[in-house]
């Protein structure tokens, strides 16, 4: 159980970071779909620093690719935010320069994170990837406390990213690093089947296809990067990521079918033992992860989470009515709340 005086220090953190800060969706955008689609192509220009690349060492066998952009001097003292981004995203996406854009001129070293084998990486790792791997986060984690001695580390994901970030904190349970000061989740997927049923409904073929064209082609390139462990070829026709997920990633990690893997790599079982303070913002329109998932997890619960559920935001939309620093609303709300968390808490 928290302390009641621990409840009562987040809850203030909360009120303080989201006062005023009521999402309001572009008037031609209250449509979900419309809204997840001019999301993902929507022009945007960005101002940032030259990246430093970074490869950190996850296991015996595997990196990942960091896109850094360290503050002058990279002074240990400034905080650092790490950004996952959702499937068949990258360090690239939208959504990912978005955020780093704003952390870092709000005073964050930054670290855009490409999961594995995304962002061009599929020869750092012999794997593929899936929704349970916190484990590679936990050790980005402790490779910026410990080598580095950064003692003000938060970590932000989305959709898929935004599981693993959630999953991660679950697990670290009643006692969560020092260093790690707070976790930021948009839309996050931590009910997978809920999601691959969701994906299934015929308004949903188009993201459906983009996710398995996606997928497919990654796979395929593993296939010619290591020949002696991915098959090219025997696998029927795969339409639905549940397919893939059960002609392919099972397999390759162990579980039985999509649905035992989807049980055992959801955030939705953990999210009652975060005790990180957490944001989660989640659409209730949103077309393909279901706001019901979030219901029957019962986030409300936990007072380490601040649940904020705007009523339109399609899926890691949030495009809002004003225009300039406000119009990617969780973007925002990401960067505010750090900041806000960080100085509450020294």
């Amino acid at each position: 159980m928290l302390g009641e005086s621990h409840s009562l220090h987040v809850k203030w953190i909360f009120e303080m970071v989201t006062a005023n800060k009521t999402f309001e969706p572009h008037a031609l955008l209250r449509n979900p779909h419309a809204m997840t689609l001019a999301a993902a192509f929507w022009p945007r220009r960005f101002r940032l620093p030259q990246t430093e690349d970074r490869l950190f060492q996850v296991d015996a066998e595997s990196r990942l690719l960091a896109r850094c952009h360290w503050q002058p001097e990279k002074r240990p003292d400034a905080p650092v935010l790490v950004i996952v981004h959702g499937l068949e995203g990258s360090s690239d996406s939208n959504y990912v320069v978005g955020v780093a854009e704003k952390a870092f001129a709000a005073g964050f070293h930054v670290l855009r994170l490409n999961q594995r084998n995304c962002g061009g990486t599929e020869a750092l790792t012999p794997t593929l990837y899936n929704s349970g791997m916190s484990e590679d986060y936990r050790a980005v984690f402790e490779e910026l406390s410990d080598a580095d001695g950064f003692q003000q580390i938060f970590f932000a994901g989305y959709s898929m990213g935004g599981n693993l970030v959630t999953k991660m904190a679950g697990e670290y349970g009643p006692a969560p690093p020092g260093a790690l000061k707070g976790v930021c989740a948009v839309c996050p997927a931590i009910d997978l089947a809920a999601c691959a049923d969701a994906l299934e409904r015929r308004d949903n073929f188009f993201y459906q296809r983009h996710f398995v064209t996606g997928l497919m082609a990654r796979y395929g390139r593993k296939a010619k990067l290591f020949p002696e462990r991915y098959s090219q070829n025997g696998f029927g026709r795969i339409r639905t990521v549940r397919e893939f997920d059960d002609e392919i990633t099972a397999p390759q990690f162990g579980y039985r079918d999509a649905q035992a893997y989807y049980e055992a790599v959801g955030a939705k079982k953990l999210v009652s033992l975060v005790r990180v303070p957490m944001l989660m913002i989640t659409a209730q329109d949103d077309p393909f992860v279901p706001y019901s998932s979030f219901l029957r997890a019962k986030i409300t619960e936990n007072p380490a989470i601040r649940f904020v559920t705007p009523q339109h935001g399609g899926h890691c939309g949030f495009i809002s009515k004003y225009g300039g620093a406000e119009r990617f609303w969780a973007e925002h709300r990401i960067v505010d709340f750090c900041d806000e968390v960080r100085g509450a808490r020294h």
